[in-house]
């Protein structure tokens, strides 16, 4: 099985390591360059002057309008609060409101007279009287009712429940349990203790040779598929290795023969007598241009300056300030040391006795 699967596997595996190979060559030929190409173009020539454009054009205009748009919405604002607010306000709180709370005042005082009182003295004199007889009848006609219901309906049919209807569900309860237990028992010795030892006896052995069978036939296959696809990626190797090998030597070590004897000599030359002079002489052209630019920037200062100041005259400077005089210190005098003096000498006939002569 292993030598079979490998000559079938090899084959696809030579195929499969080609196409890896080519899709990481051209994924660092081609396509990374030029994604990279692809990505600066699209920063020079759209992001670049969007974003100049947002920048230096929109933002300006944007506020711009954004503020025409503030100060017109203020300003319509205060013309409708000037319309259609402030005129309804003023009618509300110095009209409306005062004629509204006089006439309330007036409906209020007539309805307590003409309504409230008279139906407080119906309800007190007459509604109250009435419905208390009336809920002294009904109260005696309820309990009489209720006494009768309770006496021809509630009585019977509890003592019907008791002594009839108690007695007969007992009776069938248990004539149903005794034919659901015969039913289950014939079930169970018919149908289920049969089919349990089918399964014990038959189909789970069977069942457990053949998942056995197909457990050792599918581990083999598996162990067969792996180690034929790792054989043939030594195969794959191999051949890769030497055809890198060969390609290296036909192609890849003469072109670096000739960039390394031929075209960087020459790159060298290049930079060295070109290159470097002009570069050196674009520089020294845009310094002198740059110096020319700021002896002319400070030229047309220095002009403004003299215009301005003779046309407004020179602008005042500020007066300095006084500066205090700075506090003198109080001269210390220096401390006395052994053997010295401070002021005037001292003879040794007149001076005490030092720590030399206390012996």
């Amino acid at each position: 099985m292993r030598v079979v699967v490998l000559v079938v596997v090899v084959p696809v595996r030579m195929v499969w390591d080609v196409l890896v190979a080519g899709a990481r060559g051209l994924d660092r030929v081609l396509l990374r360059p030029v994604g990279r190409g692809f990505a600066w173009l699209g920063r020079v020539l759209v992001v670049v002057p969007l974003s100049w454009l947002y920048r230096w054009f929109l933002t300006p205009v944007g506020h711009g309008i954004a503020w025409v748009v503030r100060a017109f919405g203020a300003a319509l604002a205060w013309v409708g609060k000037a319309v259609f607010y402030w005129p309804w306000v003023a009618l509300w709180r110095y009209v409306a409101v005062p004629v509204g709370t006089a006439i309330g005042v007036g409906v209020a005082w007539l309805v307590h007279h003409l309504v409230v009182l008279p139906a407080l003295w119906a309800h007190r004199r007459v509604l109250a009287p009435v419905g208390r007889a009336v809920r002294w009848v009904f109260r005696g006609l309820g309990a009489g009712l209720a006494r009768l219901v309770l006496w021809l309906v509630v009585l019977p049919a509890r003592w019907c429940y008791r002594h009839v209807l108690t007695p007969v569900g007992h009776g069938i309860v248990r004539v149903v349990r005794g034919i659901g237990a015969a039913v289950a028992a014939l079930v169970r010795w018919t149908v289920v203790v049969p089919a349990v030892a089918v399964w014990r006896y038959v189909l789970a052995p069977v069942g457990r040779a053949v998942g056995a069978a197909v457990t050792v036939v599918a581990r083999e296959t598996g162990a067969a598929f792996g180690h034929a696809w790792r054989v043939a990626g030594y195969v794959s190797r191999a051949v890769g290795r030497f055809l890198a090998t060969l390609l290296r030597w036909v192609f890849v070590e003469p072109f670096r023969w000739a960039c390394r004897a031929v075209l960087t000599p020459v790159g060298h030359a290049v930079r060295d007598v070109l290159w470097r002079p002009v570069r050196n002489a674009v520089r020294e052209a845009g310094r002198s241009v740059r110096r020319a630019l700021g002896a002319a920037r400070q030229s047309v200062r220095q002009t403004r300056a003299e215009v301005r100041r003779a046309l407004f005259g020179a602008p005042k400077r500020p007066e300095p300030a006084a500066v205090p005089e700075p506090r003198r210190e109080q001269a210390v005098p220096t401390a006395r040391t052994l053997g010295k003096t401070s002021g005037r000498d001292v003879s040794p006939s007149t001076r005490g006795p030092g720590l030399g002569d206390a012996g």
